[in-house]
């Protein structure tokens, strides 16, 4: 048994690759990434940063490349599920009953610093940074179990002629992405990352609370009663009062809404994609082959 027999046959053994086979810096091969996870909206319905009791389901799917040794581009679309309800939140916040819940779809596109060469190392703590443009449309579900669509209710008073300030919001708005994680390599061609990131958006009408409330007889007359009705929903509960007086707060309008999510997501190189379908079908292993003698016996 020859020296290039016998390293084979060890790794075989243990089930390991040699260091030398995750030496590949110049690699620059880009990767297709999905990911799966939690996600959570911060808010004037919402005040914590992250609640696991009004969280939502969130994926995604990206294109990253490499640049060089540290550096990679990576743009992707996600969908995901965000929501808040007073009835969950501080009891100063019980009182007003609102509660919303949107889907939303985002496309974004980031910078990936990787703190160590995952090639080297198999492991390395990485973070991300760039912006995203993202589609949300709010809605909440009445007392009759109904669900409604809140932006066209114009619950703030949002296009009326009385509040000439208060512009309808948009449904696609722009954010800046933060995020970071822990990414590993399973083998040279696939990773694992349990990584974490959050939406920065300039607007404060995730959820359709901003500011404050209207005249309940202007809203009534130019939105129709269900305005009125979801606008304040405190007499839906036991000894609630009544529709606020025009200007009591409803939000909080200097502090923009935020979203967030966390969770696993597997990377694959497109290289190896193609590779791994044509051996299927050839029935070789290019990968063992091009590392291990072939043994006659």
């Amino acid at each position: 048994m020859n020296n290039r027999l016998l390293k084979c046959f060890v790794f075989l053994l243990i089930g390991l690759p040699n260091a030398s086979l995750w030496a590949q810096d110049g690699d620059r091969s880009p990767y297709i990434g999905l990911f799966g996870g939690l996600s959570s909206y911060q808010g004037d319905l919402q005040p914590n940063s992250f609640s696991f009791s009004q969280s939502g389901g969130w994926g995604s799917i990206w294109i990253r490349k490499p640049i060089n040794g540290n550096f990679s581009l990576r743009g992707g679309v996600s969908f995901g599920n965000i929501k808040a309800d007073d009835a969950k939140n501080r009891d100063y916040l019980k009182v007003r009953n609102l509660s919303f819940y949107s889907a939303v779809k985002e496309a974004f596109l980031e910078l990936e610093l990787e703190f160590m060469s995952i090639d080297r190392n198999r492991f390395s703590p990485f973070v991300v940074g760039g912006i995203s443009v993202f589609h949300f449309n709010p809605y909440t579900i009445d007392a009759t179990g109904a669900k409604v669509y809140l932006q066209p209710l114009n619950t703030e008073g949002q296009g009326l002629e009385a509040y000439p300030d208060r512009k309808p919001y948009k449904l696609y708005q722009p954010a800046l992405s933060f995020g970071g994680g822990l990414r590993y390599a399973l083998s040279p061609n696939m990773v694992v990352s349990v990584q974490a990131s959050q939406r920065k958006t300039f607007t404060d009408y995730i959820d359709d609370v901003s500011s404050s409330y209207v005249d309940q007889d202007v809203l009534l007359t130019k939105r129709g009663p269900k305005a009125v009705e979801l606008a304040y929903r405190g007499d839906e509960l036991p000894g609630g009062s009544g529709y606020p007086k025009e200007g009591e707060q409803r939000g909080t309008p200097t502090e923009m809404d935020w979203y967030y999510f966390a969770g696993l997501s597997l990377e694959i190189k497109l290289s190896s994609i193609g590779k791994a379908m044509g051996n299927l079908r050839t029935g070789r292993n290019d990968w063992y082959n091009k590392r291990c003698p072939k043994v006659i016996l």
